[in-house]
């Protein structure tokens, strides 16, 4: 249950749980607006939230698993 949090919970709440907040700031990243750069923020946080699902829960099963067929 706690792979499911961190993998799809934890970027399903930072994109649209704050995305009305970060709508509502006038500010800019680089020259970027928040919006844009808070969207893109979290492709790279997603990819790191499934490798850390992976690392600590799917890395150490065995391949002769058969959940892996």
């Amino acid at each position: 249950m706690l792979r499911y949090l961190i993998g799809l919970g934890l970027p399903y709440a930072g994109v649209i749980g704050f995305l009305p907040w970060i709508a509502t700031k006038d500010a800019y990243v680089f020259g970027v607006p928040l919006l844009y750069a808070w969207i893109f923020l979290w492709f790279v946080l997603t990819s790191g939230c499934l490798f850390v699902c992976w690392h600590f829960f799917d890395r150490h099963v065995p391949d002769t698993d058969p959940r892996n067929a």
